[in-house]
């Protein structure tokens, strides 16, 4: 009887919280719009445009995953996520010829990716990352997360400006704050791609943690970077100060950590409240994915980082929640983790081939191609410098074939 009650409550209070911010209200009048004749049965596709296209998103990224995998000589010579972008870029030129790909539901935006896609991705991954070689591996974690992504950034950023004073550019104008605002969204090593490709090639566990590890914390020093950078060109290069720099130096260290705070009160709530769903194991998964996702969305509120809080609140659950709920539960949400993951990791490289084809893109050769070489010989120089200096200390070196992959 007090399940039936909890569960009654909480279904008026979501219906309360779907009539407020989702439900449009309307007004009927009787005699409105009157139809000549009955109609026994009507289409009416906009009324399930949105939901209709996401799931047909959804269905075909799962059939060409099926096919993918049913071709062994295909998945032998491209990557999944190659021929998902492919097939990105076939839906892509289907829907800018039948223009549809101006779409609501055809674009991706910043808070679509930051707000669904993202979060089960990397809850996946720190759900089941173990946690005893992330902690061994954790000072070459950080100086490659902190003092390399820093190095591209400042290396990349002054590149670009260097070459902006030429005209290989075509006499576009940079200034240095843009080209630094720039430098740190690209210096960074993106977590999806990493993970999607070292899942492919089975990499080794050491090499895994410490690519994922950088990966990841490196996001806090991207935002860190982005949004101070941001915050200088808004201001004025003129018009700095030294209490500028040094608050932008101290953000790093409330992002981070802030991040990391956040997802640890959320994990041990989370541990602490399955203590008690003994007898409803049915909502055990539900408990867990709500805590972490709450994590991500608590940590984004405070603009601290949302992928360290979700990392480590998946950490801290599986390390005790394991013990508190039942096996059936356990199974079930490593399932629905793992299926989560697939599914965004899927519809992310199938949108990224999509958004190639658009008529808003404003195209400049020499800024694309000094920017990837940029990244790629940027990228190699800070890992052999850093990587070979924390071998320096470890005990188990990385070899040059890891620094290369």
């Amino acid at each position: 009887m007090h399940q039936n009650k909890s569960l009654v409550i909480l279904i008026l209070l979501l219906g309360l919280l779907i009539h407020k911010y989702y439900c449009k209200e309307q007004t009927y009048i009787h005699n409105q719009g009157k139809p000549l004749r009955f109609h026994v049965a009507e289409f009416n596709f906009d009324h399930v445009s949105d939901v209709y296209a996401i799931t047909l998103w959804i269905l075909l990224g799962s059939l060409a995953k099926v096919g993918f995998h049913l071709s062994y000589r295909l998945t032998e010579k491209f990557p999944e996520s190659c021929l998902l972008i492919m097939l990105g870029l076939i839906v892509g030129g289907l829907l800018y010829i039948t223009h549809l790909a101006e779409q609501k539901a055809y674009v991706l935006n910043s808070d679509t990716f930051f707000l669904f896609l993202l979060p089960p991705i990397i809850l996946e991954a720190g759900y089941f990352m173990p946690n005893r070689p992330f902690f061994d591996n954790l000072g070459t974690i950080l100086l490659l997360a902190i003092v390399n992504t820093l190095f591209n950034t400042v290396c990349i950023g002054l590149t670009i400006y260097g070459f902006a004073r030429t005209p290989i550019f075509g006499n576009t104008p940079f200034d240095m704050l843009s080209c630094f605002v720039f430098a740190a969204l690209i210096s960074a090593v993106d977590p999806v791609a990493v993970l999607a490709t070292f899942t492919e090639i089975h990499v080794n566990d050491m090499l895994y943690i410490v690519v994922f590890g950088e990966s990841l914390l490196n996001d806090a020093v991207s935002v860190v970077l982005y949004r101070m950078f941001d915050s200088f060109a808004k201001i004025g290069q003129e018009n700095l100060i030294l209490m500028d720099y040094v608050l932008g130096a101290l953000s790093f260290f409330v992002v981070s950590l802030g991040g990391v705070l956040i997802g640890i009160i959320f994990g041990v709530v989370a541990c602490f409240t399955t203590k008690f769903t003994e007898h409803t194991p049915v909502l055990e998964p539900l408990i867990i994915l709500v805590y972490a996702y709450l994590a991500y969305l608590t940590s984004e509120m405070v603009s601290v980082s949302g992928i360290l809080a979700i990392t480590f609140c998946g950490m801290v659950m599986k390390q005790y929640v394991s013990f508190n709920i039942s096996k059936k539960s356990d199974a079930t949400t490593e399932y629905v983790l793992k299926m989560l993951s697939s599914i965004m990791e899927t519809i992310i490289f199938m949108f990224m081939g999509l958004s190639t084809v658009s008529d808003h893109h404003s195209w400049n050769t020499g800024f694309v191609l000094i920017t990837i070489l940029s990244c790629l010989v940027f990228r190699v120089i800070g890992i052999a410098i850093f990587a070979n200096l924390a071998n320096c200390w470890r005990l188990l070196e990385l070899t040059r074939i890891d620094m290369l992959i």
